[in-house]
């Protein structure tokens, strides 16, 4: 993948192909690397590929702090209009928290995105690996108290991978913490004033859903540790787009982009960009159709 670095962030990537463009949205904490699988098949179909770094990632946790989820988002409109100045078109996929910035921008800027294809969408943190306990209680505590200012949340395994292999190399980084952790697995923890962003995106975006028009394709594993299907099926029901695909996923966890369904996951937004691209959007009836199984 020939990379030339987006200005002004260094760990930012952007692969000029066609004249159709998408914008990759990596995860809170995480960085630009976790899309590389997802960005190589969607060049390798023809498009021009950009995925930011956004503002405080890839540097310190320090940095991240000082940053909310309005610089988070700057980040991400600056790379769209770039973007849009090298393409005709230009459509967004994003990861995790990355997912609801995706939907911001398209309720944003309806004019300048054709389509949107979310990973992992996450309004509600209930998946298996987060207890109830830490839902009901200790997060409210760590966000609305003081507290955020001087406490972390340590995300435990499996970190949103199922696929052994991946976890353990995620494992054995954050257990060494080498210098380049930020820039390529993002950091081993989640300050709680950042974890308050989140919960400050989560209800904006959710204002917005409702004029969110874009065709969309919705992907969410059926095993998520982190956001359960509920997520999923939350979006489908609050945005106004008049055509709306789901690619539900198993033997896979949270971070779709690296687990073991990464191949199928990237395969299914290169042909719904590819798709779209092509022709006007699918009614959803001729959508299920077109995947139904025959007799």
């Amino acid at each position: 993948m020939n990379l030339t670095t987006m200005s002004p962030n260094r760990h930012g990537a952007l692969d000029q192909r066609g004249k159709a463009g998408v914008l990759l949205v990596h995860g809170i904490t995480g960085a630009p690397a976790e899309m590389k699988p997802l960005a190589r098949k969607l060049t390798a179909s023809g498009f021009t590929v950009a995925c930011p770094q956004l503002a405080g990632h890839c540097s310190s946790l320090t940095s991240l702090k000082q940053t909310s989820w309005r610089d988070w988002y700057r980040s991400l409109e600056t790379a769209l209009f770039t973007l849009r100045e090298q393409c005709d078109t230009v459509f967004v996929s994003g990861l995790s928290m990355g997912a609801l910035l995706a939907l911001r921008l398209a309720a944003r800027h309806p004019e300048l995105i054709s389509g949107v294809a979310t990973l992992s969408a996450t309004f509600f943190y209930d998946g298996w690996n987060v207890p109830r306990l830490r839902q009901k209680y200790l997060l409210p505590l760590l966000i609305y108290s003081p507290l955020r200012f001087f406490l972390s949340y340590h995300e435990p395994s499996p970190y949103g991978i199922k696929d052994d292999r991946i976890r353990n190399v995620i494992d054995a980084v954050y257990q060494s913490k080498t210098e380049a952790m930020p820039e390529k697995w993002g950091y081993s923890e989640f300050p709680g004033v950042t974890i308050r962003e989140t919960f400050r995106l989560i209800a904006a975006v959710k204002r917005d859903l409702p004029v969110i028009t874009a065709p969309m394709l919705i992907v969410h594993s059926t095993e998520d540790d982190m956001a359960s299907l509920e997520n999923a099926r939350f979006l489908e029901s609050e945005v106004s787009s008049s055509s709306i695909e789901t690619f539900y996923v198993d033997d896979t966890y949270h971070v779709l982009t690296l687990d073991k369904r990464r191949d199928d996951v990237a395969a299914r937004v290169a042909e719904f960009f590819t798709r779209l691209q092509a022709s006007p959007p699918l009614s959803g009836d001729a959508v299920a159709g077109l995947y139904a199984q025959p007799a």
